[in-house]
C-alpha cells in the first residue's frame, strides 16, 4: 500500500509540473518551437534550402518540372480533411520537392485560378500598361505527382489494455501509462510523365509515432479538451513523415531510373495477344511485315 501512495503522490507531482509547464507556454509564445514541427522543417527559395530535414534525399540539378495533384474526390481526402480537421497535402510536398532541388514546381492548384485571373484582367484592359501577363510565358509541368494515403491507424497496439490490470496499484502513473497509444500511418507516392501519360515512378512510405494525448483526461475536462487538439495535430505529424519517407523514396526510385521498354514500341499492341482482336501482338506484326 505505501508503494502505491509513493507512486500515486510522485505521478501527481509530476502532473502538477507539467500543468505549470503548460500555464507558463500560455503566457510566452514561443516561434520555431521544436516540438511544433513536423518532419518537414525549414523553408526554400529557389535552389537552396534552410534548415531542410537532414533526412531528406536530395539531387544535384533538377529533373524536369513537376505539379502536385491531389484527388479531393478520393475517400482518403474526405478522412482528412473532415474527419482529422487537417489540411491538404500539397503544401508539404511543394516544401520537399523544392528542398530537395530534385524538380522545380509548377502551379497547377487553386493558385492557378489566381494567375488566370490576373490574365483574364490583361485582356480586359484594366492591367497598367508593362504588366507583362502577354501569352507564351506559363512553364509547363513535365511531370504531375499524385499523393495518396493508404491507411492512418490512430490506435495500433494501445497499451491501455495491457497496462489496465495494474491500473489500481499504480493509480495516477497506471493511468498515464494506459493512455498511451500508438499512431501509424502509410502513404503512396505516383509520379506520371505528362506528354505520355507513361508513370515513372512509385514508392510507398510509412511512419509510426506514439502519441500521450490522452493523458490530458487527468487535467480536468478544460485542460483535456486543450490537449486533445495536440492529439489531433499528432495524427498530422505522422502523416507528413510517412509523405516524407515517401518522397525520398521515390527520389531514390529516380535516381536509379531505368526506361521500361516494350518491343515494338510503347503503345503498339503490347505482347498480351487476345484471340479474335483486331490488332496482334506488335512482335507478331513486326514478324508478318518481314515476311
Amino acid at each position: 500500500m505505501s508503494f502505491a501512495r509513493n507512486s500515486d503522490h510522485t505521478a501527481r507531482l509530476v502532473v502538477a509540473a507539467a500543468a505549470t509547464a503548460l500555464l507558463a507556454g500560455c503566457a510566452n509564445m514561443e516561434m520555431g518551437a521544436a516540438d511544433a514541427k513536423t518532419t518537414a522543417t525549414g523553408s526554400a527559395g529557389g535552389a537552396n534550402a534552410t534548415n531542410a530535414n537532414s533526412q531528406l534525399e536530395r539531387c544535384a540539378s533538377s529533373l524536369g518540372t513537376i505539379a502536385v495533384v491531389e484527388d479531393t474526390n478520393s475517400p482518403w481526402y474526405g478522412i482528412l480533411t473532415r474527419q482529422w480537421n487537417l489540411g491538404s497535402t500539397t503544401p508539404v510536398l511543394k516544401l520537399l520537392i523544392q528542398q530537395s532541388n530534385c524538380f522545380v514546381v509548377v502551379e497547377r492548384g487553386r493558385a492557378m485560378n489566381n494567375m488566370m485571373q490576373e490574365r483574364a484582367l490583361e485582356d480586359s484592359g484594366e492591367l497598367r500598361k508593362g504588366s507583362k501577363f502577354h501569352k507564351g510565358q506559363m512553364v509547363s509541368a513535365d511531370y504531375s505527382m499524385s499523393p495518396s494515403i493508404t491507411f492512418s491507424n490512430n490506435n495500433a497496439g494501445g497499451m491501455g489494455g495491457g497496462l489496465g490490470g495494474i491500473n489500481r496499484s499504480l493509480g495516477v502513473l497506471g493511468a498515464i501509462a494506459g493512455s498511451m497509444n500508438v499512431k501509424e500511418a502509410s502513404t503512396l507516392l505516383t509520379l506520371v510523365d505528362n506528354r505520355s501519360g507513361v508513370q515513372l515512378a512509385a514508392a510507398e512510405g510509412s511512419a509510426k509515432n506514439v502519441d500521450f494525448g490522452a493523458v490530458g483526461s487527468l487535467f480536468g475536462s478544460s485542460a483535456g479538451g486543450g490537449l486533445g487538439g495536440y492529439s489531433n495535430t499528432a495524427e498530422g505529424k505522422v502523416i507528413v513523415a510517412a509523405f516524407t519517407d515517401s518522397y525520398n523514396n521515390i527520389v531514390r526510385a529516380v535516381k536509379n531510373y531505368k526506361a521500361q521498354e516494350v518491343q515494338g514500341g510503347l503503345g503498339t499492341g503490347g505482347q498480351l495477344g487476345v484471340q479474335g482482336a483486331d490488332t496482334a501482338p506488335a512482335s507478331k506484326k513486326k514478324s508478318k511485315s518481314r515476311q
